[in-house]
């Protein structure tokens, strides 16, 4: 519950901050010093990015969180349609684009990038495991393509502790990018390794018992 709370305060602390990007206040935080490529395709990239960003994570919540009992309602599949549409047409080939400009350099854009690329790429393998009915790697990929949507929750988070700590090393940016997608995905897919062994000890034993 606690983490359904935190996404979608972060969520909706992004959109307050639209008011400084309708029109462009290069003196914010995010848009400093962009002036001088702000124009032209980043431009549409920026606002495309902004605009799918926080539609496609509440999307996923939503879905993982009322598909959690194992069994997927009605309009799952719609919404689920929605969003893996917004991810690979929208998402991604903007993230890609605004990779490339960084603020954090290249090893930062480089991290941004491939985060772009690991979220179409799960979410077009978690569409076509469920196109072929295997529905527990669907909500596995799926998992996995939301928890990468996260990296923007994971990030604020770390922003906020390196504000806090008052970090100013030129390296923090970039570990703080590459972090907050690499370490979500680490700790589930360690949790997920531990579950199915559980699992598999835990059906060993119950078969001796029988």
């Amino acid at each position: 519950m606690m983490a359904v709370v935190l996404v979608l305060k972060v969520t909706a602390s992004v959109v307050i901050n639209y008011r400084n990007y309708l029109p462009p206040n290069f003196s914010s935080d995010f848009l400093r010093g962009r002036e001088g490529h702000f124009g032209g395709p980043y431009r549409w990239a920026f606002y495309t990015h902004i605009a799918s960003g926080p539609i496609t994570l509440v999307a996923g919540l939503i879905l993982v969180v009322t598909a959690s009992g194992g069994k997927f309602p009605p309009w799952h599949r719609y919404l689920g349609w929605f969003q893996v549409a917004s991810i690979l047409l929208l998402l991604t080939p903007s993230g890609l684009w605004m990779a490339y400009y960084a603020a954090a350099g290249p090893v930062g854009g480089i991290g941004l990038a491939i985060l772009a690329i690991a979220t179409a790429t799960t979410a077009a393998l978690g569409t076509r495991s469920a196109i072929q009915r295997r529905f527990s790697d669907h909500r596995r990929w799926m998992w996995r393509c939301f928890l990468l949507l996260c990296s923007a929750v994971v990030l604020r988070v770390f922003g906020g502790f390196g504000t806090v700590m008052k970090f100013t090393a030129s390296w923090f940016d970039p570990l703080a990018i590459w972090l907050s997608w690499i370490l979500p995905l680490a700790v589930f897919e360690i949790a997920s390794r531990l579950q199915s062994r559980w699992s598999g000890v835990s059906g060993r034993r119950s078969s001796k018992t029988s």
